[in-house]
Parts: structure tokens; C-alpha cells; sequence
């Protein structure tokens, strides 16, 4: 039986922490919790249970996360964020895993819960994350904040049961804030990487985000939030790209 590490990485997650926490007892043989120095209760929370807790200054979200694989004692790695938690079958199939470890990793379907509600279509169900792999297979790489786990060899990788819980925006407010702070951080980082914000890709991939999510997703099944989450969707991508035409823009003039 493999021994299996809960890697967890916070800021500022008092209201949430407890339940991912809880959800890996029983579960994980080890627990480490990276903090970027949270101002809340978050470090008190944490050391109520029996975590390794490393504060770490935000190196962005891909880094954040590669550095906290390297804290882990073992091997098998269960990652989550501290808005996240393990649903009962998802406890029970780690559970199993650990005696028949077979693929280099793991995708789980993410259940998210918006204001209250949790979303079963559009890009929110179900929105498969790579969350349980061993060391050395692979990397957290992609474009912050949008990160993902990739395998160095993307067909070892097997299908677990059940759900990772995330509780990510409890009011509208809170989604409008995180749309400026992702979309500046795309921004930024498409470009470092060169891409260009030309005007069809403002007129038109905002457009297509939209009917993606709420026509061939369903996104219309969930209702008014379902709406909100599809039309958030374009305005991200939207302001996207017209903060990378304004760095484009301010470039050119120095």
C-alpha cells in the first residue's frame, strides 16, 4: 500500500480550510499546507490538526504548487486548494487506490458551488482536474492563473470516482473581483508569452466563450446563475484581451 500526501495551498481561507482539512483525515497519510502568509485565521485553523505548515511568499499559482509537491514526504500526491474538499466516494476511491496504485495519475471531476448553488453544466461540470499523481510524472504548467497538472506521459492516466467539492464564490461581488484580478494576470501573462490581442480574437473569442458555455455546455440548465457564470465567461476573456492590447499599447511607447 502506497502511502498517499494531502498537499494543500492557502491564503486568506479561514472560512473553508476546515472542511478540506477534515475531508482528507482518514484518507491521507500526511498532510503539508504552503501558505502565503494569510492575514486570517487560516494558520491558527490548520494547526488544530496534524499538518506540516510551510509559509511561502506567492511565487504564482503553477510555481506555488510545484513548490509545494517538494514538501511532501511521499510519493502519491492528492492536491487540492483550500476552497476544496474530498466528497465521500472521492474519500472511499482514494482509499482503494492506495492499495492498487496502477497509472502515473488521477483525473477527478470538480464540483463547484456558486453563491449557494452548485453548477452542473456549462465549463463548471465536470470540469475534470489531474489532482492525484506521483512525484516525478509530471508537472504544474499552463498560463496563471489557469493552471493545470500535465503527466509527462499524458496516457497513464486512469478515471477516479466521485467529486473534488470547491466552494469558490459566495456573491456575485466576490466573482466580479476575481474576473479583474484573473483577467489582469492572463493579460500579463500572454504577454510575456507574445500573443497579440487582435481585434478578431476581441470581437470574437468572447463571443464563442459565451455560446460554448451555455449552448453546447448547457449552461442555461443552471438557471440565472448559470447565465451569470456563461456571461462572466466572455467578460473574462473580453477584458482579457483588451488588458493585454493596453501592455501591447504602453509597450510601444517607451
Amino acid at each position: 500500500m502506497v502511502k498517499l500526501s494531502g498537499v494543500i495551498i492557502t491564503y486568506n481561507e479561514e472560512r473553508k480550510i476546515e472542511a478540506c482539512l477534515t475531508s482528507l483525515q482518514g484518507v491521507v497519510d500526511e498532510i503539508v499546507v504552503v501558505d502565503s502568509f494569510s492575514t486570517d485565521k487560516t494558520e491558527e485553523i490548520c494547526k488544530k490538526y496534524d499538518v506540516t505548515f510551510v509559509k511561502q511568499k506567492f511565487l504564482g499559482y503553477k510555481e506555488q504548487k510545484n513548490f509545494a509537491i517538494t514538501q511532501a514526504t511521499h510519493d502519491y500526491i492528492i492536491s487540492l486548494d483550500g476552497d476544496e474538499a474530498l466528497s465521500p466516494e472521492l474519500q472511499k476511491s482514494l482509499i482503494q487506490l492506495k492499495s492498487n496504485w496502477i497509472y502515473d495519475g488521477y483525473c477527478i471531476n470538480r464540483y463547484n458551488n456558486f453563491c449557494g448553488q452548485w453548477i452542473k453544466h456549462s465549463d463548471w461540470y465536470p470540469d475534470k482536474k489531474l489532482r492525484a499523481f506521483k512525484k516525478g510524472k509530471g508537472e504544474w504548467k499552463g498560463i496563471n492563473p489557469h493552471d493545470s497538472y500535465k503527466l509527462y506521459d499524458p496516457k497513464s492516466c486512469g478515471k477516479l470516482k466521485g467529486d473534488i467539492l470547491h466552494w469558490n464564490y459566495p456573491t456575485y461581488s466576490a466573482y466580479n473581483t476575481q474576473i479583474e484580478k484573473f483577467s489582469t494576470i492572463s493579460a500579463q501573462s500572454y504577454y510575456e508569452l507574445g500573443k497579440k490581442a487582435t481585434l478578431w480574437k476581441i470581437f470574437f473569442n468572447p463571443t464563442w466563450a459565451f455560446f460554448k458555455a451555455y449552448f453546447l455546455r448547457l449552461g442555461f440548465l443552471d438557471g440565472l446563475n448559470g447565465f451569470i457564470i456563461c456571461a462572466q465567461t466572455a467578460n473574462l476573456t473580453f477584458l482579457k484581451y483588451i488588458k493585454l492590447r493596453e501592455l501591447e499599447k504602453k509597450a510601444k511607447t517607451i
